[in-house]
């Protein structure tokens, strides 16, 4: 075999090393280059199955659980979809740990084998006499843990990538998310076609329905991935010029001979990257979870229109984000990774502040103990409000509009769907760029050193944000209204973008800060 080099997939030859340190290969053989892009792509395919095994259930985790126990009410619910977020972020740096030291296939296959059996459970949970909502608990909990192999994957394509070619991967397994994220629900919609009833297979006591088939697929799914991960993917790891490392392979070495460049981490850096991370995450959950309350109360929205509408925009969001990732990889070579991330979080904090309700108008407001439709108006200061009701007539026995108990209603204006499709624009566009070069830039930070731990870190800080924004927001929002909870999320996205600024400079490659590569 000709012994040629390559960086991303089309590169010219790589130079010889003069260093003449012991650990690297001067060059990268094409037999090699072709081995470890097939690894590359068989944990592209991973993240997508991963998030799709996430989004096919979301529409339908509400109807099921009343389905299968009516004594589950929506807090409850909160904690079935919290329970994904805390099991991934309790396990990715244990995950991340057993990857710096053992082959990569391993908590990957048993990643995934807890996935494909989480989901069989979220199938059966109709089984039991009772508490089958805990059942369900435990069913998503598991499948939290299963989806922490995010780490893995993200520190495997850190160390088997070059600089030049680290951010287009990281951008390629944000797409492949991203897709995941846009295809479940889709997949999803398909299935309802089968129906609430089904079919049962007796023999097992199956129930093969709209609820249970979108599991039952993601299981299969699962296990055709785990055979892919076995037979394909192998270890590779190359230095950040995208020499390969002699000594990496732990099928042939034990993890004492695996050689590493010598050097300390800037933990100023790591630090602040997830700091960073948390935020926008913070922000895409908040948004997230208050976009469908947010309209039911500002345009008077039925249950049925805020989801479908919401999903809309959401499915947007997707598209958007996949866009982005084809985008970033052209815009980093030629701004940088820093610059990009300082223009993502300013879209968002643009998106952000443009939610701020302002003017006279005020949203309609739902009164559930009246029962005419002309409600007298109301004084506060010198502003007169006309306090509405909408007709139940419109709605069947679903009233809409701004909850009087909610005190904020009666003196907040309202923000106007322009302002809210604007934000959605904008949080749509920053908030990707900020995801995938916030990766990107971490790990680069880390260098060529074992990533797993540090990227499970940073997979937990974000899965952390998807636990506490929502909660944290739901409270400001009931109790004060959208002036303040918009007005704490820009304040919160101001600081960090300070902290950005303040640390520009440390947010550099591990080899460009230890002089082995020019910036």
């Amino acid at each position: 075999m000709a012994s040629v080099g390559f960086q991303a997939e089309q590169e010219p030859l790589l130079g010889h090393r003069t260093s003449g340190s012991r650990e690297w290969d001067i060059i990268e053989t094409e037999e090699h280059y072709k081995s470890r892009w097939r690894s590359i792509r068989i944990l592209y395919l991973t993240m997508f199955l991963s998030s799709l095994g996430f989004s096919i259930v979301t529409l339908s985790i509400w109807p099921y659980l009343q389905k299968v126990d009516p004594t589950a009410d929506a807090r409850f619910l909160g904690w079935v979809i919290a329970s994904f977020s805390l099991g991934q972020m309790v396990i990715s740096p244990i995950f991340g740990l057993w990857s710096n030291h053992r082959p990569r296939k391993e908590p990957l296959t048993v990643s995934i084998f807890i996935l494909v059996v989480a989901s069989c459970l979220y199938a059966y949970v109709h089984l039991p006499a009772s508490h089958n909502k805990y059942y369900m608990l435990v069913a998503r909990g598991l499948a939290g843990v299963g989806a922490g192999n995010v780490a893995v994957v993200r520190s495997y394509v850190g160390g088997a990538t070059s600089l030049q070619e680290r951010t287009s991967s990281m951008a390629n397994i944000s797409a492949f998310q991203a897709l995941g994220f846009i295809l479940g629900p889709v997949f999803q919609t398909c299935f309802t076609l089968i129906g609430e009833k089904g079919v049962t297979w007796e023999t097992i006591k199956l129930q093969i329905n709209m609820y249970t088939a979108p599991v039952l697929l993601s299981a299969f799914l699962g296990v055709l991935n785990i055979l892919l991960i076995l037979t394909i993917l192998r270890e590779h790891h190359v230095d950040d010029s995208g020499r390969q490392c002699k000594n990496i392979n732990f099928e042939e070495a034990s993890t004492e001979e695996v050689q590493v460049p010598q050097g300390n981490i800037d933990h100023c850096a790591v630090v602040t990257t997830n700091v960073l991370f948390f935020v926008v995450m913070v922000t895409f959950a908040i948004f997230e979870t208050i976009g469908t309350p947010l309209t039911m109360d500002m345009y008077a929205w039925t249950r049925e229109q805020a989801v479908l509408y919401n999903g809309i925009i959401l499915a947007v969001f997707g598209v958007e984000a996949v866009i982005v990732f084809i985008v970033v990889k052209v815009l980093s070579e030629k701004i940088g990774e820093r610059a990009l991330l300082l223009g993502g979080l300013i879209l968002v904090w643009v998106g952000l502040f443009i939610l701020l309700p302002w003017g006279n108008q005020f949203p309609k407001i739902q009164w559930e103990d009246l029962h005419n439709n002309s409600i007298p108006n109301t004084t506060f200061g010198d502003i007169i409000i006309t306090l509405w009701r909408s007709p139940r007539e419109d709605h069947g026995d679903e009233p809409t509009g701004c909850p009087a108990e909610q005190a904020w209603c009666l003196y907040t204006p309202m923000i106007h769907l322009a302002q809210f499709l604007t934000s959605a624009v904008l949080i749509g566009i920053g908030y990707p760029f900020c995801h995938v070069i916030s990766y990107a830039l971490y790990s680069k930070i880390l260098g060529p050193k074992p990533q797993g731990v540090y990227m499970g870190w940073l997979t937990s800080s974000g899965s952390a944000a998807r636990i506490l924004g929502p909660v944290f927001i739901s409270q400001v929002y009931t109790s004060w209204g959208p002036r303040w909870a918009f007005s704490l999320l820009c304040g919160a996205v101001m600081l960090t973008i300070i902290l950005l600024g303040v640390v520009y400079k440390r947010l550099i490659a591990f080899s460009v800060r230890h002089g082995r590569i020019q910036e």
